[in-house]
C-alpha cells in the first residue's frame, strides 16, 4: 500500500507522538489535538513551566501527556527525548519537528555582521535551529520506526518555504531546506512503512512574531501581514491530525496561498518583479518614506 500509493487510514489510538517545540503556538495546539485523537503525547521544549501547563491541560481533558525539557539544537537532548518517549509510552510512532524562529534582515545585512558581535553569522544560527534542529529531532526516532515497520515524520516548514519574502530570506531558505528534505524522505522511507509530511502554515497567531520582533529591533512582520493571511494555531493542529489519520506529503491550511506558491514558481520573472516592489516598500517603511 505504501509503495502503490493506495489510501491509508491510520487509527491514532495509542500511537505515541513526540512534539519538539510544544510549549506554545502550533506545537502546543497540535499536542492538545493529538491527545484528543487518542495519542499519548510527549511534549518537548526548553521552557519547563510552559510544557507543564500544556501537559496539565491535556491530562485535565482526559488525555495522556508527559514532558521533557530539551533544546532542539542539541543532538543529546533530542536523543534523550526520543528515549523518554519510548520509556514512557513503549514506542514512538510520530515525531513533529516544530521548533524554529525567524527575523527581519536583508541577506546583505546578515553577511555584514560584525564578527565580534553576539549576532555573528545569523544565517548559520537560524539553520542550526530550523534545519539542523529538525534533523536532530527526527534522527533518533527513524531507526525505531524502521523496527516497528510504521511511523510518521512531521516537519513544520512554512508557506514561504516555497517562495522568498524580502527581509526574511534566511528564514525562507531554512524552511525551503526543510521542505526538500521532507519530500526526499517521503519517497525514500515509504518502503519502510514510514511517512514524511511537511507542514506549510500561513501567518499563525503565536509567539513566533513576538520572538521575531525581538530579533529584529522591534520590527514585527505581523504588522505587515493582511488579516486574511493570519490564522489560529488550532487550525494548523486540526490539519496535522487529519494528515496523521490519512497521510499525505504536504499539509496546507490555505488553498489560495498554496496555489499562489505554485504560480510564483512557474513565473519567476513576474515573481522577481513583485518581490522587488515588496522589497522597496519595506525599505521605504523602515526609513520613514511614503
Amino acid at each position: 500500500a505504501y509503495l502503490k500509493g493506495s489510501p491509508v487510514k491510520v487509527d491514532l489510538t495509542g500511537k505515541p507522538i513526540l512534539i519538539a517545540g510544544a510549549s506554545s503556538g502550533i506545537g502546543a495546539a497540535t499536542a492538545i489535538a493529538c491527545a484528543k485523537a487518542g495519542m499519548p503525547v510527549l511534549l518537548s521544549a526548553r521552557r519547563e513551566d510552559k510544557l507543564k501547563a500544556v501537559a496539565d491541560r491535556i491530562k485535565g481533558d482526559g488525555g495522556v501527556a508527559e514532558y521533557t525539557t530539551a533544546d532542539i539544537t542539541s543532538r543529546e537532548d533530542c536523543e534523550r527525548a526520543v528515549a523518554t518517549c519510548v520509556e514512557r509510552f513503549g514506542s514512538v510512532y510520530s515525531v513533529f519537528a516544530n521548533a524554529g524562529y525567524g527575523f527581519d534582515a536583508t541577506v546583505a545585512e546578515c553577511l555584514a555582521d560584525d564578527p565580534s558581535s553576539p549576532d555573528t553569522d545569523r544565517i548559520r544560527a537560524i539553520f542550526e535551529t530550523n534545519f539542523f534542529g529538525t534533523l536532530n529531532a527526527i534522527r533518533p526516532a527513524i531507526p525505531r520506526m524502521f523496527e516497528a515497520g510504521a511511523g510518521h515524520v512531521l516537519i513544520c516548514s512554512s508557506s514561504i518555504g516555497k517562495f522568498a519574502v524580502p527581509r526574511y530570506g534566511p528564514y525562507c531558505a531554512s524552511k525551503a531546506a526543510q521542505w526538500h528534505i521532507g519530500r526526499a524522505m517521503n519517497a525514500e522511507l515509504r518502503r519502510k512503512g514510514v511517512f514524511t509530511s511537511t507542514v506549510h502554515p500561513i501567518g499563525t497567531k503565536t509567539e513566533f512574531f513576538d520572538e521575531a520582533a525581538k530579533r529584529s529591533n522591534g520590527k514585527n512582520l505581523a504588522e505587515n501581514t493582511p488579516s486574511f493571511l493570519m490564522q489560529p494555531p488550532e487550525r494548523v493542529a486540526k490539519a496535522i491530525v487529519k494528515c496523521l489519520r490519512k497521510p499525505r506529503a504536504e499539509v496546507w491550511t490555505n488553498l489560495p496561498v498554496k496555489l499562489l506558491a505554485g504560480l510564483l514558481t512557474a513565473a519567476p520573472n513576474a515573481t522577481d518583479w513583485m518581490l522587488r516592489g515588496a522589497a522597496k516598500e519595506r525599505w521605504d517603511q523602515s526609513h520613514g518614506q511614503k
